[in-house]
């Protein structure tokens, strides 16, 4: 049994959910977001809950259980609250900058890395040295920190680069004489 998956989503004020064969609506304040549902489960809308039932007893059944209603609990809070990822950006120089509809990042190298900002995503930069991503999606928000972060890692002797804004880097020892 699946501990994650037996616990019924509750659809909160100004949030619909449709079931329309095996997809899965979302719509609210902040978007839509469109699920299609695994062969494995079923879903359906029961008095303001999204119930997600296995439909055999294997499993890859249950597996699929738990990862559906997360991903669903994941869509609804989405749709309603957003989600947001901060980034941090520590170096000499290294700065961050919105032109347009463009990421402009400035990480120490001969040329500027541009990141064009997706539709359904906000990029928005107080600071030239924070960066902050929010929208509905949570894989997506999370995709975006992490390909930016990879543009120039923190790197261990210095500190430099881009980090998650609740990352602790561990610091070495340089050389010494």
């Amino acid at each position: 049994m699946s501990r994650i998956g037996k616990t019924p989503v509750t659809i909160p004020q100004g949030v619909t959910v449709e079931v329309a064969g095996q997809t899965l609506t979302c719509k609210g304040k902040l978007g839509t977001l469109k699920l299609p549902l695994s062969a494995e489960v079923t879903a359906a809308v029961e008095g303001g809950k999204v119930v997600v039932k296995p439909k055999a007893d294997g499993k890859r059944a249950r597996m699929h259980w738990g990862t559906m209603r997360a991903t669903i609990n994941n869509m609804v809070t989405g749709v309603s609250k957003g989600f947001t990822k901060s980034l941090e950006i520590e170096g000499v120089g290294y700065r961050a900058a919105v032109q347009g509809k463009n990421l402009v990042l400035q990480l120490g190298y001969s040329h500027d890395v541009t990141f064009p900002i997706p539709s359904e995503i906000k990029i928005t930069c107080e600071k030239p040295t924070s960066i902050t991503i929010t929208g509905p999606d949570r894989q997506q928000v999370g995709e975006i920190a992490a390909v930016l972060r990879s543009y120039r890692k923190p790197e261990p002797y210095k500190g430099k680069g881009i980090r998650y804004a609740d990352e602790r880097v561990r610091r070495k020892e340089g050389k010494k004489k």
